[in-house]
């Protein structure tokens, strides 16, 4: 009796196994591992009988060869002019890609619905057609809709065309006919190719759509950019392939509470992944931030106890952000712990430590901590001016207006060194703050003496409250 030729492929990652299994053993990804066909072990060696046996000519006839697009030349003679980066007209989103958008590029921008991914790529439409032709294709609202927007943002072009489609081979098409220098496919799960098998947005639809884009981009040299929704832990939506055909993979946040909203790039083969875009999402459509500190501030005439101001790197871009904590009495059996914009888990330890090495006494009260303007700081430099802010509260103290602290707490309740300090302590000079609190060791005391700006080295949770509380 044949053996059977079916194996079993993981559609996520790509992995084998020739019977069935319910978890896949690359990713460990449940309810991925599906069936497919697979050449025989004689179908695999009558191939490689008739394309290596013999020797010589015989050889060489059965190997054949197939057409080539382009002649190999040495890498010296290749033009790289054809690859260089178009800006867009969105300096923070240009900031992201490396200075534009690449020629044949094909990028993905992922992001919770709602959050302005329509917004921010219609507006970029409008500015790339100014130069050439554009192509938006929408799949999830009527061309009607998408023109209402327009109307709204200003993004109302002569050079963008606008189609309402879900098929894949009307998109080519549209592409022949208008023969755009950027096309936008929003979104990628509900565009279908009729000769594949599966639903729209399923695991094998988005691959093959977004193969067959991106073979598309490259034989055109046209930009590509491709809208994905993400899962609920915040991933991208869709086989994990997807990511590894495309270019560029770009993460969308904010909170849909806020009008901030954040570009990040979490792969990008032609620029670097440590840029962050800021954005003000308004009425009239997105406005780049070039220095969005002030949105994390709050103004006070006067110091208040339980607040104080650090600085978080964000990719390379320093952003001052202000932690606010209340410590109260509680009229409950089990004190709340309430944290907003800041890691729950963090604040607690931080609160162990307050309470263990600096003698703070927080026992059964209320503690609420959060962060202004809807920032969300997750970096451990942050635990300084959050241990600041709640010593302050208990205490009853403020600390003094233009001050920062930077730094990270350990358990034992030293302060730690972090990464980029002196870019820190420069970016709070120039917003006008004039004393920082940092970690000892840090190069930001001889950066800082000279310049008008007081650095103040500590080692411990105990000396930073001496020096921050004093009066």
């Amino acid at each position: 009796m044949a053996k059977s030729t079916a194996g079993f492929r993981c559609s996520e990652c790509g992995w084998q196994t020739p019977k069935w299994v319910g978890r896949c053993g690359e990713c460990q990804a449940w309810g991925t591992v599906e069936e497919t066909a697979v050449p025989s072990r004689l179908v695999r060696a009558g191939i490689r009988a008739a394309a290596y046996g013999g020797s010589g000519v015989a050889r060489a006839g059965r190997l054949g060869g197939g057409p080539v697009s382009t002649a190999a030349m040495p890498i010296g003679k290749v033009d790289a002019a054809q690859a260089a980066a178009r800006p867009t007209g969105l300096d923070e989103l240009d900031r992201v890609l490396g200075g534009g958008l690449v020629p044949g590029a094909v990028l993905l921008l992922a992001g919770e619905p709602g959050v302005g991914k329509s917004t921010l790529l219609l507006e970029a439409g409008a500015m790339v057609a100014a130069d050439g032709p554009v192509l938006y294709i929408t799949g999830e609202e009527s061309a009607a809709q998408v023109r209402l927007r327009a109307d709204r943002i200003g993004g109302v072009s002569e050079n963008l065309y606008l189609a309402a489609e879900t098929d894949l081979g009307a998109i080519v098409s549209h592409v022949e006919c208008v023969q755009p220098r950027l096309l936008i496919i929003d979104s990628v799960q509900t565009i279908a190719a009729v000769d594949v098998d599966g639903v729209p947005g399923g695991v094998t639809q988005v691959r093959e759509v977004a193969a067959a884009l991106t073979a598309v981009a490259k034989e055109r040299a046209m930009a590509t950019i491709l809208v994905g929704h993400v899962t609920k832990d915040g991933s991208v939506a869709g086989p994990r392939t997807l990511e590894h055909i495309v270019d560029v993979v770009l993460h969308f946040e904010g909170d849909r509470h806020s009008r901030l909203r954040m570009v990040r790039a979490v792969k990008n083969r032609y620029g670097p992944t440590d840029e962050v875009g800021c954005f003000d999402l308004g009425e009239y459509g997105m406005i780049g931030l070039a220095d969005p500190s002030g949105l994390f501030l709050s103004r006070h005439r006067e110091p208040v106890p339980g607040t104080c101001v650090t600085v978080t790197l964000e990719g390379r871009r320093p952003l001052l952000a202000e932690v606010q904590a209340l410590v109260c009495q509680s009229a409950l059996e089990m004190p709340r712990r309430v944290t907003s914009g800041l890691d729950a888990s963090r604040v607690g330890m931080v609160l162990a430590v307050l309470q263990r090495r600096a003698d703070v006494k927080i026992g059964k009260q209320d503690v609420y901590a959060a962060t202004v303007g809807g920032v969300r700081l997750t970096e451990p430099s942050v635990d300084l001016a959050v241990a600041l802010a709640l010593a302050s509260s208990v205490a009853n103290l403020s600390v003094p207006q233009g001050v920062i602290a930077v730094g990270e707490v350990g358990l034992a309740g030293e302060v730690r060194n972090v990464a980029g300090v002196p870019r820190r302590v420069a970016e709070a000079e120039r917003m006008g703050f004039r004393r920082a609190i940092v970690p000892s060791g840090s190069d930001a005391a001889s950066s800082g003496g000279s310049s008008g700006m007081e650095v103040v080295e500590v080692e411990d949770v105990r000396e930073a409250m001496q020096a921050a509380l004093r009066d």
